[in-house]
């Protein structure tokens, strides 16, 4: 699977877009979110670009990285740990 791949996530619909991810849908299958395992920012040193990442499980048993550019809001996938 290619690295950033563009998802779409369903989030808490709490105040603020990026909070905690529930689900998201990648090839067509809807992945639901059972473990949020770790989360973190990180920041280009150059471009001050944020992202939000969470290491998930998703309802497949499967681990998943994903993240949120946070100036586009946009989802994206990085990681499939088999």
């Amino acid at each position: 699977m290619g690295i950033d791949e563009r998802i779409r996530v369903e989030a808490y619909s709490g105040h603020r877009i990026e909070e905690t991810p529930r689900s998201f849908v990648l090839h067509g299958n809807k992945v639901g979110i059972t473990e949020i395992v770790d989360m973190w920012i990180e920041e280009g040193l150059k471009d001050k670009k944020r992202k939000r990442f969470f290491k998930v499980r998703g309802s497949d048993g499967i681990l998943y990285e994903i993240y949120m550019n946070e100036k586009t809001e946009e989802w994206f996938i990085r990681k499939i740990f088999l």
